[in-house]
């Protein structure tokens, strides 16, 4: 690749923060209320946008997305989980998590640097009813709560209601067989009624789901699109499988089903315009490597460390003694973004997790010469 040629990653990240806004103002536009809220966040984005440029021209990138896994606990014991496998999560009471302050000192140094999406994931992020409050209180960023659906009460739907800035995202592997396999018997009827909840009461919501050699047909399936529509849902995120163990590793998809994901995305997006679809990491060679360690986003765990990605639990600088902005420019963070690793070619849904020793390599390098 010339450099007339070089990816240029915070033109594609800006295009997509203004592509998910465009398409959430058209997927919500009967509804006056939700349409209202989109308008003045679609403001607030393009404001957040100057900013990160501004701050391109001066030298220093800005991401425009953060994922804050605000707990470790969670009630259910999904298969394959790589936050279980990696013991991110777990069912003893957490323990020197950061606090709502703490999370909302984040979300205010976020805020001021342009961050537009925080992505609040988890364990089950609804156990930390305080920072999803605290999170409520910053309109001018967007908040898709990732969570498993369990714990939808009549406060969270009046929350939800209340601050148009909550975004349940909720996880859901396919049809009630293929749901309750992965997630637990009786789990695909909870996020039913759920979603059912929210759709009585006018508000928008989204889905996840984890795509894997097994369900793929099935996710993208008119089918199971057109149920989840139906019940009022506005976005699906297509996760790819990424494989933790040995055993799993015949569910992550390969460039075959990436291709089959690619091209049904493309119909999705084309033939289906009420909903919102999104791919993640979707197609790493034509958006320049993967967009971890702040080239697009990157992770901060229940902790306080600052990791690449959730896939990639390695960090050098925790938030609790260090700005949001420090933590952009970890010593990990910039040998990611100046090394090759990002870019290179793999066989699972992502990169840092399958070359995971040579990001132990680096770490060791920093603690070698830091000695």
């Amino acid at each position: 690749m010339t450099d007339s040629e070089q990816f240029d990653i915070q033109a594609y990240m800006t295009r997509g923060v203004e592509r998910v806004v465009s398409d959430a103002l058209k997927a919500t536009f009967k509804d006056p209320r939700e349409s209202a809220f989109m308008l003045r966040f679609a403001a607030a984005s393009k404001a957040a946008s100057l900013k990160r440029k501004k701050a391109e021209e001066a030298g220093e990138h800005i991401p425009p997305f953060l994922i804050a896994s605000i707990t470790s606990k969670c009630n259910l014991h999904c298969a394959g989980c790589y936050s279980r496998c990696q013991h991110a999560t777990v069912d003893s009471e957490p323990v020197s998590q950061l606090t709502s302050d703490e999370w909302f000192r984040i979300f205010d140094e976020a805020d001021e640097l342009g961050i537009s999406f925080i992505l609040l994931a988890g364990g089950e992020p609804m156990l930390r009813r305080d920072i999803i409050e605290a999170a409520g209180k910053k309109p001018n960023i967007l908040f898709p709560v990732f969570t498993n659906g369990t714990f939808m009460d009549e406060a969270y739907v009046r929350l939800f209601d209340k601050c148009r800035n909550l975004v349940p995202i909720m996880s859901i592997e396919g049809e009630k067989e293929t749901t309750d396999l992965r997630r637990g018997e009786g789990v695909y009827d909870r996020l039913i009624g759920s979603m059912d909840a929210l759709h009585d009461k006018g508000l928008i919501f989204g889905a996840s789901v984890t795509v894997t050699t097994e369900n793929i047909k099935e996710v993208t399936s008119d089918r199971f699109l057109g149920q989840l529509a139906a019940r009022g849902c506005k976005a699906v995120v297509f996760v790819e499988f990424v494989p933790v163990t040995e055993e799993s590793s015949e569910l992550a998809p390969r460039d075959a089903e990436r291709e089959y994901l690619k091209n049904e995305i493309e119909r999705l997006r084309r033939d289906h315009s009420g909903m919102v679809y999104i791919s993640f990491p979707g197609d790493e060679k034509s958006s320049g490597g993967c967009v971890a360690a702040g080239r697009g986003f990157f992770h901060i765990n229940s902790h306080g460390g600052a990791e690449p990605c959730p896939f990639s639990p390695y960090s050098d600088v925790n938030i609790r003694n260090r700005s949001l902005r420090d933590a952009l420019h970890s010593p990990l963070f910039l040998a990611l973004q100046k090394g090759d690793l990002l870019l290179d070619d793999h066989d699972g849904g992502c990169v840092l997790y399958e070359k995971r020793h040579e990001v132990e390599k680096i770490m060791s390098g920093q603690a070698a010469s830091s000695d």
